[in-house]
C-alpha cells in the first residue's frame, strides 16, 4: 500500500462504492477508497454477485475491500483469495448496524465478542500478506455494554494496522449526533492509524473532524453521495488553497451521464439505470425546481430516457 495523498477517504457504502463512484471520488481527491460489504461467506460458496463486488478498475487506488463474516476459517480463505491483489489492504467490519448481518453475528455484533473478532483479525492478518484494517463503531446497545476503547485496543494488538471508528452505536443507526470525544479517545490509545466517521459533510467538518480528535485520516460516507467534489474541497482546504467552486448544472450533468456509462461498462442496462435512479437524485439535490425532474428520473427505464429528463435541468438553470 502507498502513502496516501491526503487524510479524506471514501467510507464504504453498500449499493454505492462500487468501482464506477469510486473511480469518480478517485478523480475528484479521495486518497483512498473502499468497495461495498463482500460477504467472506459469499466469496467461499463463490457466489457471482458477491464475486462482482471485487471489480477494481486500473484507475484506482489504493482500495480497501471490506469484507464482513464471523468464520474464521471463511475469512482466511477470503484473505488468501485476495492477498495477490495489488495496491489493495482487507478492510474488517465490525460496524454494519442492518438487522439480517447482525442476526447472523456479523457486522457491529462483533463490538460484544471482542474475543471472536480479535481471532477474526488474527486469522486474516496471517492469510492476507498485506495489511488488514478494522471498522467499527462505538457501542453497540443498552444491554450489550461495550468499551470502544478497549476494543480497539484488541484489535490492534491482534495485528489490524489501522482502525476506522464511527462515532455513533450500533442502536443509533444513522441517527443523531456522532461522537467525535469517543474517536478521540480511540486515537489516544492506540499506536496505529485512526480514521474518524460520521457527521462529515463539508470541507469545515472534515478539518473540525481532524483538529478536535486527532486522527489520522477523515471516512466520508452520507457526505460523498452524489458529491465527489467534496475530496477535492476537503483536500484544498486543508492544504490552505481556496476551495474550489460548487458544480453547475452542466458539470452535475455530465459527472451523471459519466457514472452512468462506467457502470455500463461492467453492469447490463437494467441494472446501470436503476442504481442510476438513486444517484440521480443525490446528484441533483438542493437544485432549486428540480423535484419533479428528480421522479421523472426514478421512473427512467433505458438511460437515453434518464440523459434527455437531466437535459430539462439546464432549462431551469437558464
Amino acid at each position: 500500500m502507498q502513502t496516501l495523498n491526503n487524510p479524506f477517504v471514501l467510507a464504504p457504502l453498500a449499493g454505492v462504492t462500487d468501482s464506477a463512484f469510486r473511480r469518480i471520488c478517485f478523480e475528484h481527491g479521495a486518497a483512498m477508497a473502499f468497495t461495498e460489504m463482500v460477504s467472506a461467506k459469499g466469496l467461499y460458496y463463490r457466489n457471482a454477485n458477491t464475486e462482482d463486488l471485487l471489480a477494481i478498475h486500473p484507475d484506482e487506488g489504493p482500495v480497501g475491500i471490506q469484507l464482513f463474516g464471523s468464520d474464521p476459517l471463511m475469512l482466511q480463505f477470503a484473505a488468501e483469495k485476495l492477498k495477490d491483489r495489488p495496491n489493495v489492504c482487507i478492510d474488517l467490519n465490525m460496524g454494519c448496524p442492518v438487522p439480517k448481518v447482525v442476526k447472523n453475528g456479523e457486522g457491529s455484533f462483533l463490538l460484544t465478542q471482542p474475543a471472536l473478532a480479535a481471532q477474526l483479525v488474527r486469522e486474516t492478518v496471517k492469510a492476507a500478506g498485506k495489511p488488514v484494517t478494522v471498522k467499527m463503531r462505538i457501542g453497540f446497545d443498552e444491554t450489550h455494554p461495550v468499551d470502544p476503547v478497549a476494543f480497539a485496543v484488541q484489535m490492534q494488538e491482534a495485528g489490524a494496522s489501522a482502525i476506522a471508528v464511527h462515532g455513533r452505536t450500533r442502536e443509533q443507526y444513522y441517527s443523531g449526533k456522532a461522537d467525535w470525544s469517543a474517536i478521540r479517545r480511540i486515537k489516544e490509545a492506540v499506536d496505529i492509524p485512526v480514521a474518524g466517521n460520521g457527521d462529515v459533510f463539508s470541507a469545515e467538518d472534515a478539518l473540525r473532524m481532524l483538529d478536535e480528535t486527532k486522527c489520522d485520516a477523515v471516512m466520508i460516507a452520507r457526505g460523498a453521495l452524489g458529491n465527489p467534489w467534496i475530496f477535492a474541497e476537503c483536500e484544498a482546504a486543508w492544504k490552505g488553497r481556496p476551495i474550489p467552486k460548487r458544480p453547475d448544472v452542466d458539470e452535475i450533468i455530465e459527472t451523471v451521464k459519466m457514472h452512468a456509462l462506467r457502470l455500463l461498462e461492467t453492469k447490463p442496462e437494467y441494472r446501470a439505470v436503476r442504481e442510476m435512479r438513486k444517484h440521480t437524485a443525490w446528484y441533483t439535490k438542493g437544485i432549486q425546481g428540480t423535484a419533479a425532474l428528480r421522479r421523472q428520473a426514478s421512473e427512467a427505464e433505458s438511460l437515453d430516457e434518464m440523459f434527455t429528463i437531466l437535459e430539462g435541468l439546464k432549462n431551469l438553470a437558464l
